[in-house]
């Protein structure tokens, strides 16, 4: 799926038949198995995103694939090996390609098609969220708003493998009981709405669990600034979205009396930094893998759409309300 200027997906992508490149010394031939549509791929392709890829590109940032072949010098990968982009960029929205080895990372193939299709970005960034600001001990507690998105469902599930209760906020709409009953057999401990954010009855959730030290925000606006309120003296939010793409306002007070902390993190940026430490890497993709194969780490509620139906995927992954991830079947 190619596009050759920027603008809005639907419009500007194409299915184009291209031929497969020579086989280098050091490449790999992968044949795509599956290859989801996140914002980031979308916003790549409006040409609002931080790191764009020369035109004509391929779209897709994220996906699993199955080894075909592989250059003589390569030694980590053979056929039949599955492999996920090592970074961002790589272009997963197609059949084929042949692509060096290191921007590849190898994946066991004994975890479901979806789950490898999608492990990349949005369990990753809720791992090293979860890891990397607090040092968080079984019942503590952590707040995210858009929890039911990929990494929200993520957070979810990390949490509860660890012993960290999850308050999740997500926006009032009107299938909420559902969405409620899914997040709930994820392993959510407490679901609210932005506006319950705002009532007195958030005071009954903090009797049973403690108020958490670390809120998680991809939304901006209003409701992050409520989701701060009941952060704990000295806690930190980390923003990785903004949704909203509305700025995120901090009352004076949290900095002076509360000593909050605000940072940011951006998983590509996190891949950058990390280049030299493929252990931390490695070490990262083992405990995902691990809770995917023990059951306690899912893909994201899913629609599994067939390539030639790219376009209604593209026009479903912008309807808002939709906790449904688009995954092009290659």
């Amino acid at each position: 799926l190619l596009y050759e200027r920027h603008g809005e997906a639907a419009a500007v992508v194409q299915l184009k038949d291209l031929e497969v490149p020579k086989l280098g010394d050091c490449d790999v031939h992968v044949k795509m198995l599956a290859a989801p549509i996140n914002p980031a791929d979308i916003n790549m392709i409006q040409g609002t995103y931080p790191i764009l890829s020369p035109l004509p590109a391929v779209g897709g940032n994220e996906g699993v694939g199955e080894v075909l072949e592989v250059g003589h010098r390569v030694t980590a990968l053979k056929p039949g090996d599955w492999v996920i982009p090592a970074n961002a960029g790589l272009g997963t929205w197609r059949t084929r390609g042949v692509f060096p080895e290191e921007m590849l990372l190898k994946v066991p193939s004994d975890i479901p098609v979806l789950c490898a299709a999608t492990l990349s970005v949005n369990p990753c960034t809720a791992f090293r969220l979860l890891a990397d600001f607090e040092s968080l001990v079984p019942g503590d507690s952590v707040i995210q708003n858009a929890a039911n998105s990929g990494v929200g469902q993520a957070v979810i599930q990390i949490a509860r493998a660890s012993g960290i209760k999850t308050i999740n906020v997500v926006r009032d709409r009107p299938d909420l009981p559902k969405l409620v009953e899914r997040l709930m057999a994820l392993g959510a401990d407490h679901i609210v709405t932005e506006e319950m954010l705002r009532k007195p009855e958030m005071k009954d959730i903090f009797k049973s669990i403690p108020r958490p030290r670390l809120a998680l925000n991809c939304v901006g606006g209003k409701s992050t600034t409520e989701m701060l309120r009941h952060l704990q003296p000295k806690g930190t939010m980390v923003t990785y979205g903004g949704m909203a793409k509305q700025p995120v306002m901090v009352p004076v007070s949290a900095f002076i009396f509360r000593d909050v902390r605000l940072r940011g993190f951006w998983i590509t940026q996190w891949r950058k930094d990390h280049v030299q430490d493929q252990e931390s890497v490695a070490a990262m993709m083992d405990a995902l893998c691990q809770l995917i194969r023990g059951g306690q780490l899912t893909a994201p509620a899913c629609t599994e759409v067939p390539l030639q139906d790219y376009r209604a995927a593209l026009e479903a992954s912008m309807k808002p309300f939709v906790s449904s991830k688009q995954i092009l079947l290659l």
